[in-house]
């Protein structure tokens, strides 16, 4: 490392500062409006800007499939992206809020409304089964006054007067119903990763009212952006690890593996890593005074501070958890949750095959061939006795842990490691 350049570094303080206040998102999005809006007054804008951010202004998109209790336009996709980019910039919606529905109808169009400047607080995604989408696409009646939109079994109105009114409104056929369903299905998941962070699905299958009342509760929601700090605790072969990796790349934070960063720290050439690197050749434990040192450096670099973090193989006691908390206060802790049977099971059965660096194990993913298993290696810190001490040493410790952090979410890892990550993952926008 070139110690002559400093990366950047945000004190832990400002970061807290910053979560409370919301700091961080309320800049990004002042400089975002500022840079897709061009005012010819800045200072004014921004002055309005911060004024509407004071008050809780929905902007909200309503997605799904045809039939599913909505309308949809068709227009080329420029001038559509264009037209509702004009339309949200008047003033009513400026101040009042908006609903958009209709678009986007695809992944492509959604990224070019977010290009544009049309980012959502809220998104709702209707759905149903396509058996009922298609019985809902007949029967379709119009107000031809309004241009409300009821069906004969599904949405009938309550006043006579609109009753008496009513036109029959055009359907498109069996087969254009079945192709935009189609195109639907295609889009769907596009759509909705594109929102992943705001998105709510919502059962359409259900009376309207019902679903009205769904949506109200989800958009009167205050979402804030706050910047994740996830402390990630357990036995040895509970996942930490497969876990932090899939957070940091679906949230894109920075995945801090403490024994990696202490190894990274050793190799740099400091005089810190000189230090480190003179325990781990003697195999003795890295003092928790330069651990501490070399983690709040870390953490406190620019991209921690920003786009969050995920720590995991520190705190392993009471000490070390009080002392992280002075320098970095998670704001997410979670315990993944194992007997120490299935933990001896997925440590000592794992092996490396030293040619290919792919890890394998004698149940969950065995060598391909007979060839490959004759090469595995077993790493010796995995062996039966090694991996018993260690958890011996971290069950004496868990419930003084667990006491440090008395709001922690405890996840059960005995299962695949999918369902895993969705129960960490709901939590962590539970704000």
């Amino acid at each position: 490392m070139d110690e002559t350049v400093k990366p950047l570094r945000v004190p832990p303080q400002m970061s807290v500062y910053a979560d409370k206040h919301n700091i961080f998102n309320l800049v990004q999005s002042m400089l975002s409006s500022l840079v897709i809006d061009q005012p010819e007054d800045p200072i004014s804008y921004l002055i309005s800007l911060l004024r509407r951010s004071s008050v809780d202004i929905p902007r909200v998109l309503l997605l799904g499939p045809p039939a599913v209790g909505k309308h949809t336009v068709e227009l080329p996709a420029e001038l559509l992206v264009r037209l509702v980019q004009q339309r949200l910039n008047e003033i009513d919606c400026f101040n009042r809020g908006w609903v958009l529905e209709g678009i986007p109808q695809t992944r492509l169009q959604a990224l070019s409304l977010q290009q544009a400047g049309v980012i959502p607080e809220h998104v709702v995604m209707l759905e149903a089964p396509d058996d009922v989408l298609l019985e809902r696409s007949q029967g379709k009646l119009v107000d031809p006054l309004t241009g409300d939109v009821y069906h004969r079994t599904f949405i009938w109105p309550v006043d006579d007067t609109i009753t008496q009114r009513l036109e029959e409104g055009q359907s498109p056929s069996e087969t254009q119903r079945l192709a935009e369903l189609q195109r639907y299905r295609c889009e769907a998941t596009g759509l909705s990763s594109a929102y992943q962070h705001v998105l709510k699905i919502i059962n359409a299958d259900q009376p309207h009212a019902d679903i009205y009342q769904q949506v109200l509760a989800f958009v009167r929601t205050r979402r804030r952006s706050i910047t994740p700090r996830i402390l990630l605790l357990g036995p040895p072969g509970s996942g930490k690890s497969h876990q932090a990796r899939l957070l940091s790349e679906k949230y894109k934070m920075v995945d801090v593996c403490c024994g990696q960063l202490l190894r990274s720290v050793a190799a740099d050439g400091s005089a810190l890593g000189e230090e480190i690197q003179s325990y781990l050749d003697d195999g003795r434990p890295v003092p928790d005074s330069l651990v501490l040192q070399v983690l709040e450096e870390r953490l406190s670099r620019l991209d921690c501070s920003c786009r969050g973090w995920i720590l995991h193989g520190f705190p392993c006691d009471l000490q070390q958890a009080k002392s992280q908390l002075e320098s970095q206060q998670p704001n997410r802790v979670f315990f993944l949750e194992l007997t120490d049977d299935v933990c001896l099971e997925r440590i000592t059965l794992r092996a490396t095959d030293p040619v290919s660096g792919e890890r394998f194990h004698a149940v969950t993913r065995p060598a391909p061939t007979s060839e490959v298993q004759n090469r595995l290696k077993t790493r010796p810190e995995d062996s039966t006795d090694i991996v018993t001490h260690k958890l011996s040493q971290y069950r004496i410790h868990t419930a003084a842990l667990q006491s440090v952090y008395p709001d922690a979410y405890h996840i059960d890892a005995d299962q695949d490691p999918h369902s895993v990550f969705e129960a960490l993952e709901s939590r962590l926008t539970a704000y």
